[in-house]
Protein backbone atom coordinates (compact mmCIF):
# COMPACT_ATOMS: atom_id res chain seq x y z
CA UNK A 1 0.00 0.00 0.00
CA UNK A 2 1.75 3.07 -0.60
CA UNK A 3 0.49 6.74 0.34
CA UNK A 4 0.87 9.98 -1.51
CA UNK A 5 1.22 13.31 -0.14
CA UNK A 6 -0.06 16.19 -1.95
CA UNK A 7 2.12 18.92 -2.45
CA UNK A 8 2.43 22.14 -3.54
CA UNK A 9 4.87 24.10 -5.77
CA UNK A 10 4.61 27.62 -5.79
CA UNK A 11 6.95 29.92 -7.82
CA UNK A 12 7.87 33.64 -6.10
CA UNK A 13 9.64 37.02 -7.22
CA UNK A 14 12.31 38.21 -5.21
CA UNK A 15 14.01 40.93 -5.50
CA UNK A 16 17.46 41.73 -4.29
CA UNK A 17 18.96 38.56 -4.75
CA UNK A 18 22.33 38.93 -6.84
CA UNK A 19 24.52 36.11 -5.76
CA UNK A 20 24.75 32.53 -4.30
CA UNK A 21 25.09 33.77 -0.85
CA UNK A 22 21.49 35.71 -1.77
CA UNK A 23 20.17 32.26 -2.81
CA UNK A 24 21.38 30.35 0.82
CA UNK A 25 20.05 33.25 2.86
CA UNK A 26 16.78 32.82 1.28
CA UNK A 27 16.61 28.97 0.97
CA UNK A 28 17.44 28.55 5.21
CA UNK A 29 14.40 30.98 6.13
CA UNK A 30 12.00 29.74 3.60
CA UNK A 31 13.00 25.94 4.76
CA UNK A 32 12.41 26.85 8.42
CA UNK A 33 8.28 27.76 7.57
CA UNK A 34 6.74 24.93 8.63
CA UNK A 35 5.78 21.90 5.75
CA UNK A 36 8.11 23.33 3.06
CA UNK A 37 9.86 19.87 1.87
CA UNK A 38 12.16 22.00 -0.79
CA UNK A 39 13.28 25.26 -1.46
CA UNK A 40 15.36 26.19 -4.61
CA UNK A 41 16.65 30.26 -5.01
CA UNK A 42 17.76 31.09 -8.44
CA UNK A 43 19.17 34.74 -8.04
CA UNK A 44 19.93 35.49 -11.76
CA UNK A 45 15.82 35.17 -12.33
CA UNK A 46 14.82 36.12 -9.08
CA UNK A 47 12.64 33.34 -8.83
CA UNK A 48 12.05 31.11 -5.45
CA UNK A 49 10.30 27.84 -6.41
CA UNK A 50 8.72 26.26 -2.83
CA UNK A 51 7.53 22.53 -2.33
CA UNK A 52 5.40 22.36 0.62
CA UNK A 53 3.14 20.03 2.16
CA UNK A 54 0.18 22.28 2.49
CA UNK A 55 -0.30 26.05 0.41
CA UNK A 56 1.37 28.77 2.66
CA UNK A 57 0.21 31.99 3.61
CA UNK A 58 1.92 34.77 1.55
CA UNK A 59 2.02 36.84 5.03
CA UNK A 60 4.41 34.28 6.23
CA UNK A 61 6.40 33.88 3.16
CA UNK A 62 6.75 37.55 2.78
CA UNK A 63 7.86 37.77 6.91
CA UNK A 64 10.82 34.70 6.08
CA UNK A 65 11.88 36.35 2.76
CA UNK A 66 12.12 39.88 4.46
CA UNK A 67 14.24 37.87 7.66
CA UNK A 68 16.46 37.13 5.18
CA UNK A 69 16.89 40.84 4.10
CA UNK A 70 15.27 40.50 0.27
CA UNK A 71 11.93 41.86 -1.27
CA UNK A 72 9.07 39.24 -2.35
CA UNK A 73 7.15 40.48 -4.79
CA UNK A 74 4.59 38.30 -5.18
CA UNK A 75 3.83 34.49 -7.15
CA UNK A 76 5.46 34.48 -10.58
Amino acid sequence: MTTETATHTTVYRVTGMTCGHCEGAVTAELSELPGVTSVKAVAATGEVTVVSTAALSQDAVRAAVDEAGYELVGQA
